[in-house]
């Protein structure tokens, strides 16, 4: 009997450890699954949240030019900025968030433009800027939405009447961080350069005599030439200017949504109305 009832109970003991040992063993499955279900994904890996931000925020910041007639000029009396660049930044606004005025202009110049978007100041700049691989390494790019050349700005009468006629000699006026101060030294090494914080700025010394030329991409010349029937633009444009919208590098999301706002406006001939309205024809590309 002693033998039976210790064999029994050697049974019960068995038993119930083998319910321990697959008790734990549940366990750890059931929290591995848990640990599984709940894991958070790494930093970056769903991709930018930018427009999402923009959503919640429920308005666009967009740097724009104030001083660049045709593309980004404040009315003084009104205080109202317009422009082609203001037209294609009302309709991106209008892509992401569903209305034209869900928006805040901020003022920005060819030097401070990076800066501001880079310190979140703004959630893209939408101003008269070429795209090159210089600026690809601290911003993103979107799709080129205007096409523009470089060319010279000159009194009527001037001897100079293209890239050919400037010197070493010849006073050059232009924009503090604007790609035509690097291409014009390059065109004409030694040429003298005198740099204005804007174009407003750069148009009045050159209409005060300070220089000689002042330069940049045609577009923006003919807006200042339109201005002062006393000016004009002389010579062929000596460089490519491709415009393009720049936004903080890695969004991602907010780069598609403009390409995709661009696509539209092409697609339905927005894009063509706005270009003619501002430029006066129609565009060749």
């Amino acid at each position: 009997m002693k033998k039976v009832k210790s064999w029994k109970l050697m049974c019960v003991l068995m038993v119930a450890a083998m319910f321990v040992l697959g008790g734990c063993g549940n366990n750890n499955t059931a929290g591995n699954n848990n640990a599984a279900g709940t894991a958070t994904p790494a930093p970056g890996a769903a991709g930018s949240d930018a427009i999402a931000k923009i959503k919640e925020r429920g308005k666009l910041l967009v740097g724009v030019k104030y001083d660049t007639r045709l593309f980004g000029l404040k009315d003084p009396a009104s205080g109202n900025v317009e422009g082609f660049d203001i037209d294609i930044s009302k309709a991106i606004a209008k892509h992401i968030l569903g209305d034209e005025n869900a928006i805040e202009l901020k003022e920005v110049t060819s030097k401070t433009r990076i800066p501001m978007l880079n310190n979140g100041e703004i959630d893209m700049v939408v101003a008269t800027m070429t795209i090159t691989e210089e600026r690809k390494k601290e911003v993103d790019f979107s799709d080129v939405y205007f096409q523009a050349g470089q060319s010279l700005l000159v009194k009527k009468g001037s001897p100079i009447t293209g890239l050919q006629d400037v010197t070493k000699e010849t006073k050059i006026l232009g924009s503090k961080g604007a790609t035509s101060i690097k291409n014009i030294k390059e065109k004409v090494p030694g040429v003298t350069v005198l740099e204005f914080d804007n174009y407003q700025d750069a148009f009045s010394a050159l209409k005060a005599g300070q220089g000689d030329a002042l330069t940049t991409d045609d577009a923006i010349l003919y807006g200042m030439a339109s201005q002062d029937p006393g000016f004009e633009v002389v010579g062929e444009p000596f460089t490519d200017e491709p415009y393009g919208i720049a936004v903080q590098k890695g969004n991602s999301d907010v780069v598609q949504a403009i390409n995709d706002t661009l696509d539209e406006l092409k697609a339905s001939g927005k894009y063509s109305t706005i270009y003619t309205k501002w430029i006066g024809k129609a565009p060749t590309k």
